[in-house]
């Protein structure tokens, strides 16, 4: 599909540095000028990670990432693909890669190029995944890396942040971006991925400014909320 200034016009966007940002409501970024999308925080092989410590989760959460996965770039069709950090959820996650899941990772590298940022829970990744490994990328006025530090431009995950709001009468707890237009924070991608509220202290170091805003992922659309009014 041929994408047109038309067709994301419409679409809920973040600014970080003076950067627009088309925020899928899977959880991804798209910066449609560099032709770059980016996600965070797969986790993938968590299930089995957690089995092998005897706590059984249903072994579908690679499968169910890398299918939100292949959906997000199917809609964006990017030139490039960062992946945020801990996109296996432990050392030796790729090595419990069944062989399909890698084929499926292979497909959606074709013709992309693709970058795996290193994060606390995939420090040293092999080189048979495909792609390339960084420790952090510089792109313009934007800085990708896992862990964030509060540098302006500066796009990271790590942190999961989610947010629990208030609507017609009723609380709800959803993924979401954490931004104040210097910097972000991404939710996590993957299936079996937790969060942690913009309200805890973390999120304070990050964003020194109050007034730091959470783009709450919805079923239909991006709901922006001052993190003050979040709970």
């Amino acid at each position: 599909m041929t994408r047109t200034a038309a067709s994301f016009a419409a679409a809920p966007s973040l600014n970080v540095s003076g950067v627009d940002l088309v925020a899928d409501l899977a959880g991804a970024l798209f910066w449609e000028e560099q032709d770059l999308l980016v996600v965070s925080d797969l986790h993938l092989e968590k299930g089995s990670s957690f089995a092998a410590r005897g706590v059984l989760l249903p072994p579908y959460d690679t499968v169910a990432t890398l299918g939100r996965l292949a959906a997000v770039i199917a809609r964006h069709d990017p030139r490039m693909v960062i992946a945020l950090g801990d996109s296996f959820h432990d050392r030796e996650a790729h090595d419990r890669l069944s062989a399909t899941d890698r084929d499926a990772i292979a497909a959606l590298q074709t013709r992309r190029d693709w970058i795996w940022i290193s994060g606390n829970h995939d420090p040293a990744l092999p080189p048979d995944l495909g792609g390339v490994v960084a420790s952090e990328v510089a792109i313009g006025p934007i800085v990708f890396r896992h862990e964030p530090t509060g540098a302006m431009g500066e796009i990271a995950g790590h942190l999961h942040p989610k947010a629990r709001v208030s609507t017609r009468g009723r609380s709800m707890e959803r993924r979401c971006f954490a931004c104040d237009g210097e910097r972000a924070v991404m939710p996590a991608f993957g299936a079996y991925t937790g969060g942690l509220s913009i309200r805890d202290a973390a999120f304070a170091k990050i964003f020194r400014n109050p007034g730091f805003m959470a783009h709450v992922l919805g079923d239909n659309r991006l709901h922006t909320i001052a993190a003050s009014r979040c709970y």
